[in-house]
C-alpha cells in the first residue's frame, strides 16, 4: 500500500500517527507538495473524487480518501492496540469526542488559518481574513470545551489514549501557525495533556 502525504498538514500526520501507534510497516510514504498543486496532478490523486491528502493507495489500486476512513481501514487490518472502542459503546463514545474535536475546533480553525496565514495563500483563493477571525473565535470557544474535558478526564474520549487524542493533538499542533498555545491562554489542562501526547514516539 501507498500514503499520500504532505509536510505539516493535519490530516496526512492524523494518519501518520496512527499508523505510528499501532506499529504498522510495510506502507511506502509518499510525499506531495500541496503549495505547488501536485495533489491535483498526481495520477492516483486525481482518481479520488476530492484530489485532497491524505489518500491511500490499496494493493488492488483502489484509492481510500478521508483521514478516519482511513484509521477505519488499518484499524480493521490491524485490530491491536485498540485505538477506536472495543466494543459498540466505547466506538460510539470515542467516535463521538473525535467527531467532535473535528467538526466544532479542527474544521473552524484549518479554516481560520487558511483565510489569515500568508503562507497558506497558495492554496486559499481568495483569502477571506474576516471569516477566518470569525472561525478563530469558533475554535476558541471549542477549544475551552476541551479543556474541560481534560479537567474531568486524563485523555479526549475517556481513560485511555484514542484515536480523538490524535485528532486533537494534530489539530492543537497546527494551530500553532497563529500562535496559539494552550498554555498561554491559561488552558493548563490541555496543556499538560499537549506535552503528554508530544512525548509519546509516534508525534515524532
Amino acid at each position: 500500500m501507498k500514503l499520500y502525504v504532505s509536510e505539516r498538514a493535519p490530516n496526512p500526520r492524523r494518519v501518520q500517527m496512527f499508523i505510528a501507534e499501532k506499529g504498522i510497516t510495510g506502507i511506502e510514504e509518499l510525499r506531495v507538495d500541496i503549495n505547488a498543486h501536485e495533489h491535483r496532478a498526481h495520477p492516483a490523486l486525481a482518481r479520488g473524487p476530492m484530489a485532497r491528502i491524505p489518500v491511500l493507495e490499496l494493493d488492488d489500486g483502489r484509492v481510500l480518501g478521508e483521514s478516519r476512513a482511513i484509521c477505519a481501514y488499518l484499524e480493521g487490518l490491524h485490530p491491536e492496540p485498540d485505538l477506536m472502542g472495543r466494543d459498540a459503546a466505547e466506538r460510539a463514545f470515542i467516535e463521538m469526542s473525535d467527531r467532535h474535536v473535528e467538526w466544532y475546533l479542527m474544521l473552524p480553525l484549518a479554516m481560520a488559518i487558511r483565510h489569515q496565514h500568508p503562507g497558506l495563500a497558495v492554496l486559499e483563493q481568495p483569502q477571506f481574513p474576516d471569516f477566518g477571525a470569525s472561525q478563530q473565535v469558533k475554535a476558541m470557544e471549542s477549544l475551552h470545551w476541551l479543556e474541560a474535558q481534560l479537567q474531568r478526564q486524563p485523555w479526549v474520549a475517556g481513560d485511555r489514549f484514542t484515536i480523538a487524542d490524535i485528532t486533537a493533538f494534530c489539530t492543537i499542533e497546527f494551530a500553532r501557525l497563529l500562535k496559539i498555545k494552550p498554555g498561554e491562554l491559561g488552558l493548563a489542562a490541555t496543556q499538560a495533556w499537549r506535552d503528554r501526547v508530544a512525548a509519546r514516539p509516534s508525534a515524532k
